[in-house]
């Protein structure tokens, strides 16, 4: 059942997040997400793998009034909330059910195969005769009553609400075996006994479904381990008031407030998203980036919550705390995701939603011509309880959800957050790849290359005096060039009237000479060489001079990332377009896509921020669909217009908000691992529906026909759900190989 589009005008409309207990099927999420939208104002989603409920609803009701709706329905519901306002899984329940299903599948399994001897081993049934019939009613009784327990309360709850579910085809068969094997060992027609069909068939459904649970746990187990990355304590620093010092003490995390400072020492996890104010180290962060290398961090850098301090001591500011931090909303992502449904489910919901009513028919059908034909009430039984076993939609309910868990599961584990499921079919459709140069392709770390002077000027002079002028500045080209005359050793002289000329460069005074370095609109003569240099267009290049004269070239450079040509080529593979568009100069943009094998064509340089919604636009009017990455303010509209969004998570928060899937790496690497993800998990969709509508649409007939036995009916409707389950959880081997 799809969830309710209806519009709500209430603008104060609230959200939660429900654990949903009960759930056996495809048929139970499809009822409680009827029964939740028909109220007025309401939209809920049910997801079957996650045994969560996501629900929109207008302020004139309560939390309360939604979970007393999904009880009326005959299941449990609990609202998910950690103790900072975030959503936490639901998990205790899991791991409760999964032990008691784990008895009763051990005791139902030992008991079957005793009764499954007695009645099909010739020598053993013919040694015990009567005494054999007896003991296979004793065994079985166990297995009926309280391993298949939960197969009958479930049906009777659903019973008491004029629905059916799998419970109820598992129940009603069983019981329809055992009930006639009874009255006939009671009344002495022993040759016709299916004590051994009860047992078998709960042991292999017990099986199945403890399976099942597994691999969901399995599936889940990515966003279990996220929300067990953050640290459970922390150090802070109090300042003394009347001493002046600084005391240090530990608190748990959830106490730590914005602007708390705190020590994080070599090893220990940083507590939560703050700014370095004191030391250096490096920083792993491959939990939340899925980036191997550590990063160097020192005084005013950034740093994310649940990262491991590597070798310095730091001392860190909280600037987000709780369920503000990356963490948490990565967590909120993958949950949210998790939790929605891709428009492919949607049908699937729709089909199990009337799939039991029309089996239970099918049976009584299938009862009632065996009857007919053959004369024989036990004869009947047989294809009637096999229709009714191998019939289960278990395999269709599993089908999407287990895909989509595991695979946004395994994204989050790369740094790759999906928001949500209906992204899957953009993915596929996608034939362009719209890349940013800065940051993206390349390092976002410019370097100086060529140094080109004039007369008899050296290039350390050259480079003594642009790097005293731009030490002033905080451009990138101007840190390029400050950073390289320290690595050179060349010391920096001091200056004064520093005059910054935004756009063009800047100028100071060194020893009564005005210098300037910038572009050659500030000097009113450049020599011919220089000239040249400037043409070059390998990357920026800045000039550098006095009274008026251009003295020196100096080009700085932004390098090519180590994977940007490897990834490039993945994208092509994938069958995807890649385009430039970036705001350098063309020289620059042309030999950036040369060298990472993008063609030269499909370079839009000189492009104003402002112009990147337009550019992704004219695409699309050339009948391109489009994925845009951007990670800027700048990139928000051009994210918002693009077929598929890809923002960095290193960019900024409107970016990240306006795309559809959120890079925590910032290369093109994580854009092809993004597309290659999102797109096998949505093969693996396609296939797990394909086969639990070819398994459904073969077997029945095959029931009916009397050409299945219920044991082996039970066998192959496990076996089912099994094989979609494991087909899903090859996704954690993504990018592992």
């Amino acid at each position: 059942m799809s969830t309710s589009t209806k519009p709500t005008t209430d603008t104060d409309a609230q959200h939660v997040d429900l654990a949903i207990t009960g759930m056996t099927c495809a048929s139970c999420s499809a009822r409680i997400e009827r029964k939740l939208n028909k109220i007025d104002g309401v939209e809920a989603s049910v997801n079957l793998a996650t045994e969560k409920a996501s629900i929109s609803f207008p302020s004139a009701l309560s939390v309360a009034d939604i979970v007393a709706t999904v009880e009326k329905t005959g299941y449990g519901a609990t609202p998910l909330e950690d103790e900072r306002g975030g959503r936490a899984p639901a998990m205790t329940h899991d791991v409760v059910s999964k032990d008691s299903l784990r008895a009763r599948m051990i005791t139902a399994g030992v008991l079957a195969a005793v009764v499954a001897v007695l009645h099909m081993v010739p020598p053993v049934r013919d040694a015990l005769g009567t005494t054999g019939h007896w003991l296979q009613f004793v065994l079985t009784l166990p297995v009926y009553l309280w391993a298949a327990y939960p197969f009958h309360r479930a049906a009777a709850i659903n019973a008491r609400h004029l629905s059916s579910t799998m419970d109820t085809l598992v129940s009603v068969g069983t019981t329809a075996a055992m009930g006639w094997s009874v009255v006939a060992l009671f009344t002495g027609f022993t040759h016709d006994l299916y004590f051994e069909v009860v047992a078998v068939v709960t042991a292999f459904l017990l099986i199945g479904r403890y399976i099942e649970a597994r691999a969901k746990a399995q599936g889940r187990s990515a966003l279990a381990s996220l929300m067990e990355l953050g640290a459970k304590d922390v150090a802070v620093l109090r300042h003394e008031a009347g001493s002046g010092a600084w005391t240090e003490s530990r608190i748990p995390v959830e106490e730590l407030t914005e602007g708390m400072r705190f020590v994080v020492r070599p090893g220990e996890k940083i507590a939560t998203d703050g700014r370095v104010v004191d030391g250096a180290s490096t920083v792993d962060a491959s939990m939340v980036t899925g980036e191997s290398m550590p990063v160097e961090v020192a005084t005013g850098d950034e740093v994310t919550g649940a990262t491991v301090n590597g070798h310095g001591r730091l001392v860190v500011e909280a600037t987000r705390v709780g369920s503000e931090t990356t963490l948490a909303r990565i967590t909120d992502l993958v949950e949210q995701a998790q939790t929605g449904k891709a428009p492919v489910q949607r049908l699937a919901d729709r089909i199990s939603a009337v799939f039991v009513p029309v089996v239970l028919v099918l049976a009584a059908l299938t009862f009632l011509v065996w009857l007919v034909v053959g004369g024989s009430v036990a004869g009947a039984l047989a294809p009637a309880v096999a229709v009714l076993i191998i019939a289960c939609p278990c395999a269709l309910g599993l089908a999407t959800p287990t895909a989509l868990l595991t695979g946004t599961g395994r994204g989050a584990e790369m740094g790759i957050l999906i928001k949500g499921p209906q992204i899957l079919e953009s993915t596929r459709r996608v034939d362009t790849v719209v890349l940013d140069k800065t940051g993206t392709l390349t390092t976002g770390e410019p370097v100086l290359g060529d140094i080109v002077t004039t007369g008899s000027l050296a290039e350390e002079a050259a480079l003594k005096a642009a790097a005293a002028v731009e030490s002033g500045s905080e451009h990138p080209v101007a840190r390029a060039i400050v950073d390289a005359a320290r690595d050179r050793g060349v010391e920096l002289v001091t200056t004064t009237a520093f005059t910054n000329l935004p756009g063009q460069g800047a100028r100071a005074t060194i020893k009564d000479t005005e210098v300037t370095v910038g572009k050659a609109d500030l000097f009113a003569e450049v020599p011919a060489q220089l000239r040249a240099a400037l043409d070059a267009g390998t990357g920026t290049t800045v000039l550098v001079g006095w009274n008026g004269i251009a003295r020196a070239a100096l080009t700085v450079t932004d390098t090519p990332r180590p994977t940007s040509a490897a990834a490039v080529a993945r994208l092509r593979e994938q069958g995807l377009t890649p385009y430039l568009l970036t705001g350098d100069n063309e020289h620059t943009a042309r030999a950036i896509a040369r060298e990472v094998g993008i063609d030269e064509a499909n370079v839009d340089a000189g492009v104003l921020p402002q112009d990147k919604f337009a550019h992704v636009k004219a695409l699309q009017e050339r009948g391109r669909v489009v994925a845009m990455v951007g990670d800027g303010v700048n990139d928000a509209a051009a994210l918002a217009q693009a077929d598929l969004g890809m923002a960095m998570g290193s960019g900024t928060d409107v970016a990240a908000e306006s795309a559809d899937i959120v890079l925590m790496r910032s290369d093109v690497d994580a854009v092809a691992d993004a597309i290659g993800l999102s797109r096998k998990t949505l093969r693996i969709i396609k296939e797990n529906l394909l086969w639990a509508f070819g398994y459904n649409t073969l077997a029945i007939p095959l029931a009916a026909f009397g050409m299945l036995t219920p044991m082996i009916a039970g066998g192959a409707m496990a076996m089912s759900s099994v094989l979609v389950v494991l087909n899903s959880l090859r996704l954690r081997g993504y990018g592992k190989d």
